[in-house]
């Protein structure tokens, strides 16, 4: 048998009959699933010095296990010194076995380890049933050694859901273990 992350397996188990029993859904098909996570690390001072992309990039692969995509600047702002075309920033896109692993890290170890937590923010839903994150700085995450650490970057954490509301987002993630603010 192949591999099975845990928390794939609790949402076949668990997650789904619960969520089938709360709304009600007649075909398991309905039944809302996560279909990607999205991490994106702004590095604006790329423009001065191209170093700093590829160090953050380094730090986003340590923590996601797969190596990011850089991605350009659209148009030109001459007040941010940025150039069309420019390299600004890099990004992961999580999907199967590695996103139910990375979530599992990101709520059972990087989340208690923010000062002052006392849960995320249950508003930040896009009205479509997708959550966005914003993490302040990346040595939350214990593959980061922060003694090589030389400067905090934050981060963009967005869960990608097929729920159809934010109501059945809302439910989907804290079944998972999002631990939401009261």
């Amino acid at each position: 048998m192949e591999y099975q992350p845990r928390l794939l397996k609790k949402y076949r188990e668990e997650i789904i009959p619960a969520l089938m029993e709360k709304f009600k859904y007649k075909n398991i098909m309905k039944v809302p699933r996560l279909e990607k996570i999205v991490i994106n690390m702004g590095v604006g001072e790329a423009t001065q010095n191209v170093k700093e992309l590829e160090v953050a990039m380094k730090e986003l692969s340590q923590i996601t296990g797969q190596w990011p995509v850089i991605k350009r600047a659209k148009k030109s702002i001459s007040n941010f010194r940025v150039r069309k075309g420019q390299p600004i920033a890099c990004m992961v896109t999580l999907r199967g076995a590695r996103m139910y692993e990375f979530l599992d890290r990101f709520i059972s170890l990087a989340l208690p380890r923010v000062r002052d937590f006392r849960g995320v923010n249950p508003r930040s839903f896009d009205g479509r049933g997708n959550y966005t994150i914003g993490v302040k700085d990346q040595l939350i995450f214990p593959e980061i050694d922060y003694t090589k650490v030389e400067k905090n970057r934050g981060m963009n954490i967005t869960f990608v859901t097929t729920a159809e509301t934010d109501e059945e987002a809302y439910e989907l993630l804290s079944l998972f273990g999002m631990p939401f603010r009261r």
